[in-house]
């Protein structure tokens, strides 16, 4: 594994590896919403655990998954619902985590929202350069998208595009019918110029939305230096002493530009920067990298993730892997027979999974090369081998056993089986030939119990399934 101090040094950065933090990194501010203090930490994660954020103040420390069908809200933010919990104003975070390269993190937090900080996504990037990012001895599995996707909402006047690129590329687009915004654009053509480009844009508002959150109530943790406010109205000697009192300041006053008198800009563009940096952290919601160039015309929020869900639809059903995993054994793996052996119990001759070669959150594949020389094939029809169905199931339980366990957030974990139901025996398995091992979780994973549909196929034909049950205890010398 090798260390990296900052994403930006992207000659050593490896985009096909996953990436993690070097170690936990804690950050703690007030929600921009609920006024609620909360200490948020980042925690490092195996391979294939994406982002998952856990509210630790919640009775049973419930996990919410980074995932756009989790999103319930998105007027002021993007809201996660999971396991009767809720997260708040993710999008920054994520933002720095995917503008950092890191691909698995979870990020515990003891309160309902993130904190707001400054509005941008520099204070979260400047505490994951200081754990730094971790280099993982696991394949990263891009998607390219190879057609274009598009999403269109008329009333908002929403365009949003995702055209096929060898990379991640992104610009936005927007015009609010504002003198003082104009019409703005923002770019970013290499992820690794995230940090000095994107990460320190604050978000904005106009003075009409901050009145209507204040008399609403809806603004508790608000800060005169942590959002550019925009004057799109007059601003009356009454609204001026309300403003004044709300931020505590003596005073405040717009300046030339049209903006109020909380903060210098950073860019000339940076409300149409912010909103690339909403864009990065919306689309994090996706559960999958893409290369992709994304063309942002005014993007909210909403748009963001209904535009997340269908990229996200249409990877599903498209992409092959989901049904029939191919397997190309120049590939580096994701986990070597090594680094298996460290991560279950089994040695041989019972181990029976030989490499991991796809893993995420969901699903995992894994291989098993069959030879004449298994321990097995000496009384088991001698002169007519045949793999037992018996040890293709234990092999199946092997390679989910890894994917159970890699779903934990932390400790070291042993897969006991409960049951196995529907099981089918389909083909024969041979000396010669290679079983591709996959299995993809039915449900999530509730009270360690981890429920699973399992395939061994050999080559494109499927041999033998079966749903498979287990549950995870947490080994009692950890």
């Amino acid at each position: 594994m090798q260390k990296f101090d900052s994403f930006s040094m992207d000659i050593d950065f490896n985009p096909d590896k996953q990436h993690t933090l070097c170690g936990p990194i804690s950050i703690s501010g007030t929600g921009l919403h609920t006024g609620v203090n909360v200490d948020m930490t980042l925690k490092p994660a195996n391979p294939g655990f994406g982002f998952q954020f856990q509210r630790i103040d919640l009775p049973g420390a419930p996990i919410i998954k980074a995932d756009c069908d989790l999103v319930t809200d998105t007027s002021r933010g993007t809201t996660l619902e999971q396991n009767n919990a809720k997260i708040s104003t993710v999008e920054h975070i994520l933002a720095a985590l995917i503008g950092m390269g890191v691909d698995n993190c979870l990020i515990e937090v003891n309160g309902p929202e993130i904190p707001i900080i400054d509005g941008s996504s520099g204070p979260f990037v400047d505490i994951i350069e200081k754990a730094g990012v971790l280099e993982q001895d696991a394949a990263k599995a891009w998607y390219t998208i190879d057609t274009n996707i598009s999403f269109y909402d008329e009333k908002k006047r929403v365009e949003m595009t995702a055209l096929p690129a060898t990379h991640y590329e992104l610009t936005t687009l927007i015009d609010f019918n504002s003198p003082v915004l104009g019409t703005q654009h923002a770019g970013l053509k290499r992820m690794a110029d995230f940090k000095k480009d994107i990460a320190t844009c604050r978000t904005f508002c106009f003075l009409h939305e901050l009145e209507m959150l204040l008399d609403n109530n809806l603004i508790k943790g608000g800060d005169i230096n942590n959002a550019i406010v925009v004057v799109d109205k007059p601003l009356t000697e009454e609204a001026i002493q309300r403003l004044s009192k709300a931020f505590g300041r003596k005073k405040v006053e717009v300046k030339t530009e049209g903006y109020l008198n909380n903060l210098e800009l950073r860019f000339p563009n940076e409300p149409a920067r912010h909103k690339l940096l909403d864009v990065i952290g919306d689309l994090a919601l996706i559960g999958y990298p893409i290369k992709a160039h994304i063309i942002a015309n005014r993007p909210g929020h909403s748009s963001n993730v209904e535009f997340a869900k269908k990229i996200k639809q249409y990877i599903k059903k498209n992409k092959h892997t989901k049904d029939i995993p191919v397997y190309d054994h120049i590939q580096q793996p994701v986990y070597n027979l090594q680094q298996i052996e460290k991560r279950l119990p089994h040695r041989y001759p019972f181990l029976l999974v030989d490499k991991i070669i796809e893993l995420s959150d969901k699903h995992i594949v894994g291989i098993k090369n069959v030879t004449f020389n298994e321990n097995f094939f000496q009384g088991h029809f001698p002169g007519n081998p045949v793999m037992p169905g018996v040890l293709q199931i234990e092999a199946l339980a092997q390679t989910g056993g890894i994917l159970c366990i890699n779903s934990m957030p932390e400790g070291n974990y042993d897969t006991y089986f409960l049951k196995i139901d529907n099981c089918k025996f389909k083909h024969k398995v041979i000396p010669g030939d290679t079983m591709i091992l996959k299995l993809e979780l039915i449900e999530p994973i509730r009270r360690g119990i981890c429920v699973m549909k399992g395939s061994v196929y050999v080559g494109n034909k499927l041999c033998t399934e079966g749903e498979l049950t287990a549950q995870l205890v947490k080994r009692s010398d950890c």
